[in-house]
C-alpha cells in the first residue's frame, strides 16, 4: 500500500473557534509506529510542514523500517533532512530524507565525525515534541533542534549547551534515507554562507531516480543574525574507503558524475559558527528545477529569516483547514475529538509548480503532485477533500490532467516525481470522474478543463499503453473480453504485469463507471453513456457461482480466455489464509487479487452493490455474509479493500448493523497512540476513512451520494471552502453511552429519522453531496429500539435504498 501528503484535521465550533489555538488539539504523533513486517502503525510523518507542501522537514534515524524517517524508539539520529514521505508502504528504508543537516561540538574542524556513522546521535528520552508546522527534540549531548516550515523552504535551528567549546553544522550531500545517491554537486560561497546541493536519488515506488535540488543560507540579515561563520569547507571520502573522509577548507565545489546505481561516497560540506546565543540558524529552500531555483524559493518565502513569523503562519495554514469541519470540543468525547483532529491527511504534496504554458488556449498546470498511489486514496482521500477543499482538490485534480498530458494516461502513481507502478487498476479515473459529477459546473472557476479531463478520461479507457504495469491499463484484453483474463498474451506486443486478474477486472469495471459519470454530466451523448455503463458491469464475469467457502456461494475468480474459470480459495491471501499465498503486486501473485482475497473482494462493486446483493443470492443470504466475513476474519482495518465494508449492511436495507459495525471497528483497530492507525496511513487514506467513520458517513466515489449513519459527536459544521457555505448536522437524541466498541442494548445508536431543512427525508441511508456542501441544516434522530430499527431498514420511500448502476440509479 502506497500514499503520500495533505494534512487534513479536524476541528471545533464557531464559538470554540473564536477562543481556541485548534492546532494545539492535534497529535502529530499519532501512527507514527511502523506498519511494516506485521506492525501495527501508520508509518506517519510528525514533522514540521504545512497542508500539501513540499517541504517536511524532520529527523531521520538509521533504523529501519523507517518510512517517513521518524521513529519514536531510542534509535540514533543521522540528520534532519528536508522531505519526506508520509505514511507510505513500499521501501522500508523509506522516501527522501535528502540533504540531511546534523549539528556538531567541541571537535577539531579537520577531524569532526562528519560521516553518516560517526556523526550518529541518540535523542534525549521523552524530548520528542511537535505541534502543526513545529518540530523540536533535544540530543543526548544537549544540543536543541527545532523545524518549521513554508511550502518549499523552512528554518532550521541548532541550541548548542552553554558548555560546548566549538559549534559545528554537517551538510550532507550524498545520504538519503534509501543511501541511494547516484550522483550530484555541492558548492560552498563562505563569503555569502550559501550551501547549494543538487543530487540524483533512487524513487521510493518505482523503478526510476529522480533529481532534487536545494539551499541552505546561514548567514542571516542584521535584524537576525546572531551567529558568525567561522570557518567552513568541504569533505569528502576516499575512494578506496568511504569511513575515510578528509575535510578541506580550500575547496568551493565537488562534482560526482552520474552513476548508473547507488554509490557508497560520503561528501558534503562543514561549517563552524561563533554565536551571541548558543545557537545556530539555518534557512533552506528546496527545488525540483534548479539550485537557483530553490535559492529563490527561500529568498520567496522567508525573506527575513523571522522564526515567529513562519511558524505563525505555517499554524495560520494548518487554523485554515481546521476551521473547514468543527465540533464543540467541550461536548463531545475526549478521546474522539484528539482522533477527529489529528486524522492528519498529508495527501498529495506540490514537487513543483510550473508557469501556465498555452496550449490551444488551454493554461495548464501550476503545479505538479507527486506522492501519491491513487488505489490507496480514490476511496477517502479525495471524496473529503471534494466536501471541504475543492480548491486544493482541483489543483491536484489538475495534475491528474496534466500526468495523461504528457504520458497519455491519468497517472497511477507518482512517487518523488516519477510514474510508480500501477497497483489494481488505473484509479486515477474514479478520482476525476468523482470531480466530475461534483463540480462539473464550477471547473471553469476552479480552473479544470473539463474537455481534457474527459479526454483524459477516454483515453485511458480505450487506449493500451506499451506497458502497462506504469501507466495506464490493459485494455486490449478489457475491450475484447470484457474481462482481464489470465494466462492470455496480448497480439498489440503490448506488455505488464499479468496477474490481478480478478481485482482488475473489478477497478476497470469502475474506471469504467467513471468515465460514464463524466459523460452524463458533460453532455457527451447517450452513446457514451451506454458504452461505459455496460462496460462498468464486467465485474460480474468474474462471478463464478460454483466456488463455495463458509456454506456460501458464488466468488469472483481468475477467468481463462476460453471463459472457464482459475480457482483460487476464496481465504486466499486473507488473514487468515492456512496455506501462503501470494496477492502482492510481483509476479508470484498466484490467486489474481491485489492485496485482498476474493472473500473481501467479491464485495467490491460500489457502483453497483445491488448486483452484488442479488448474486450472493439476496439481501438475508447477504447480510448472513458479510457478517461471516467479520467473524471469520477476512477483514483487516488497515487495508483499502477492507475501507467499505462495515458501510455493507446499508445496501441491504440493514444501516442499523452498519451502526454497530463501524463502532466496533474504529475502537478496536483506532486509537491515540502511535500504533493509533492500523496500517500505513497511505498518503491519508486511513485518517480520511477515520474522519469519515467519525461523522457518519461514507462516501460513494464517482457520485454525489454519500451513505450516511450514526456519527460518533452531537454535532459539526462542513465549510465548503468554494461556496462559502456552512452545513449543520446535528444528532438529536445523541447518547455519549454509544462511543464504545460495543454499545449497550437501549443505547441511542440507531438512525429513526433525518430532515434536511426541516423536511423529513425518504431515506436515512444516505445524503447527497448537495446537502453536504449547500449550507442546509441537517437533523439526525436517533433511537435506542434495534428492534424497530431493523424494521424500518433504510425508509419507506422508493429509492431508501443507496442507489445502484443495475437498478436505474445514478
Amino acid at each position: 500500500m502506497m500514499r503520500l501528503f495533505c494534512v487534513y484535521i479536524f476541528a471545533l465550533s464557531t464559538a470554540v473557534h473564536a477562543t481556541t489555538n485548534l492546532t494545539s488539539l492535534v497529535n502529530l504523533f499519532i501512527g507514527t509506529a511502523s506498519g511494516a513486517n506485521g506492525g501495527s502503525g501508520g508509518n506517519a510523518f510528525p514533522g514540521a510542514a504545512i497542508p500539501h507542501a513540499m517541504v517536511k522537514v524532520g529527523i531521520d534515524v538509521d533504523e529501519a523500517p523507517r518510512q517517513a524517517g521518524y521513529i519514536s524508539d531510542n534509535s540514533s539520529v543521522t540528520g534532519i533532512s528536508l522531505m519526506h514521505d508520509e505514511g507510505t508502504g513500499g521501501n522500508t528504508d523509506g522516501g527522501y530524507g535528502i540533504f540531511p543537516l546534523f549539528p556538531l561540538m567541541d571537535c577539531a574542524f579537520s577531524s569532526c565525525p562528519v560521516g553518516l556513522s560517526a556523526r550518529e546521535t541518540q535523542r534525549a528520552a521523552g524530548t520528542d515534541a511537535a505541534s502543526p508546522g513545529y518540530f523540536t527534540t533535544t540530543f543526548v549531548n544537549g544540543i536543541k533542534t527545532e523545524t518549521t516550515s513554508t511550502r518549499r523552504a523552512g528554518l532550521i535551528r541548532f541550541s548548542y549547551p552553554a558548555t560546548a567549546n566549538s559549534t559545528y553544522v554537517v551538510v550532507d550531500l550524498t545520504h538519503d534515507l534509501q543511501r541511494s545517491f547516484e550522483g550530484g554537486t555541492v558548492s560552498l560561497n563562505a563569503s555569502t554562507g550559501r550551501v547549494t546541493l543538487t543530487g540524483t536519488f533512487l524513487q521510493s515506488y518505482g523503478v526510476e531516480n529522480y533529481t532534487v535540488h536545494a539551499c541552505y543560507d546561514f548567514l542571516a540579515p542584521p535584524s537576525q543574525n546572531e551567529q558568525s561563520l567561522v570557518t567552513a569547507g568541504l569533505f569528502e571520502s576516499s575512494p578506496s574507503s568511504s569511513t575515510t573522509i578528509t575535510v578541506s577548507t580550500n575547496l568551493t565545489s565537488l562534482s560526482f558524475p552520474y552513476t548508473t546505481s547507488p554509490t557508497t561516497t560520503q561528501a558534503g560540506a562543514l561549517l563552524s559558527f561563533n554565536s551571541t546565543n548558543g545557537s545556530v540558524l539555518t534557512r533552506f529552500g528546496v527545488s525540483f528545477i534548479s539550485p537557483d531555483q530553490a535559492c529563490a524559493n527561500a529568498e520567496e518565502e522567508i525573506p527575513g529569516w523571522n522564526w515567529n513569523a513562519v511558524q505563525s503562519a505555517s499554524r495560520s495554514k494548518w487554523e485554515d483547514v481546521l476551521s473547514r469541519v468543527m465540533i464543540d470540543v467541550a461536548k463531545e468525547n475526549a478521546t474522539i475529538v484528539e482522533l477527529l483532529y489529528s486524522s492528519v491527511c498529508f495527501g498529495p504534496s506540490e514537487s513543483y509548480r510550473r508557469k501556465p504554458v498555452l496550449v490551444f488556449s488551454v493554461s495548464i498546470l501550476r503545479c505538479f503532485f507527486s506522492g501519491q498511489c491513487s488505489w490507496d486514496t480514490f476511496r477517502t482521500v479525495h471524496p473529503l477533500l471534494s466536501l471541504t477543499s475543492p480548491r486544493e482538490w482541483a489543483d491536484i485534480v489538475n495534475a491528474y490532467i496534466d500526468g495523461w498530458r504528457f504520458t497519455g494516461y491519468i497517472p497511477e502513481c507518482r512517487a518523488n516525481t516519477k510514474h510508480g507502478y500501477v497497483q489494481g487498476g488505473s484509479d486515477g479515473m474514479p478520482i476525476l470522474g468523482d470531480f466530475a459529477v461534483k463540480y462539473a459546473d464550477f471547473a471553469k472557476e476552479l480552473g479544470v478543463p473539463t474537455d481534457d479531463l474527459y479526454q483524459a478520461l477516454v483515453d485511458t479507457a480505450e487506449n493500451t499503453p506499451g506497458d502497462w504495469y506504469f501507466d495506464g491499463r490493459q485494455n486490449t484484453a478489457w475491450t475484447m473480453f470484457g474481462y482481464i483474463p489470465t494466462d492470455w498474451t496480448d497480439p498489440s506486443g503490448a506488455t505488464g504485469l499479468p496477474t490481478r486478474e480478478a481485482s482488475r477486472t473489478e477497478e476497470y469495471s469502475l474506471g469504467d463507471f467513471a468515465v460514464r459519470q463524466a459523460a452524463k454530466v458533460l453532455n457527451k451523448g447517450q452513446a457514451a453513456i451506454d458504452l461505459y455503463g455496460n462496460r462498468s458491469m464486467g465485474f460480474t464475469l468474474v462471478w463464478d457461482p460454483t466456488v463455495t467457502s463458509d456454506g456460501f456461494s458464488g466468488f469472483a475468480q481468475r477467468r481463462f480466455p476460453n471463459g472457464s474459470f482459475a480457482y483460487s480459495p476464496p481465504d486466499a491471501c486473507s488473514p487468515v489464509d492456512p496455506t501462503p499465498h501470494s496477492c502482492a503486486r510481483g509476479t508470484d501473485n498466484n490467486v489474481g487479487f491485489y492485496e485482498s482475497s476474493s472473500w473481501e473482494m467479491s464485495f467490491f462493486a460500489p457502483h453497483s452493490m445491488s448486483t452484488v446483493v442479488d448474486l450472493m443470492g439476496g439481501p438475508s443470504t447477504f447480510v448472513s455474509r458479510v457478517d461471516t466475513y467479520f467473524s471469520k476474519g477476512y477483514y483487516t482495518a488497515g487495508n483499502e479493500p477492507s475501507f467499505a465494508m462495515p458501510w455493507a449492511y446499508h445496501y441491504a436495507n440493514r444501516p442499523d448493523l452498519s451502526a454497530l459495525r463501524v463502532r466496533n471497528i474504529v475502537f478496536n483497530n483506532f486509537g491515540t497512540g502511535i500504533g493509533g492507525i492500523p496500517g500505513n496511513d497511505d498518503s491519508g487514506a486511513m485518517a480520511a476513512l477515520l474522519t469519515f467513520h467519525l461523522l457518519g458517513l461514507y462516501p460513494v466515489v464517482s457520485t454525489r451520494q454519500f451513505l450516511i449513519g450514526s456519527p460518533f459527536v452531537s454535532s459539526y459544521t462542513l465549510t465548503n471552502d468554494l461556496f462559502g457555505k456552512s452545513t449543520h448536522v446535528t444528532v438529536e437524541g445523541f447518547d455519549p453511552a454509544t462511543i464504545t466498541a460495543t454499545p449497550a442494548n437501549g443505547t441511542a445508536l440507531f438512525v429513526k429519522e433525518i430532515k434536511i431543512n426541516g423536511i423529513r427525508s425518504d431515506t436515512i441511508c444516505w445524503v447527497t453531496f448537495d446537502d453536504l456542501t449547500s449550507g442546509k441544516d441537517i437533523v439526525i434522530t436517533v433511537d435506542s429500539n434495534a428492534t424497530a430499527a431493523a424494521a424500518r431498514g433504510c425508509g419507506e420511500g422508493p429509492n431508501a435504498l443507496p442507489s445502484s448502476l443495475e437498478t436505474g440509479g445514478f
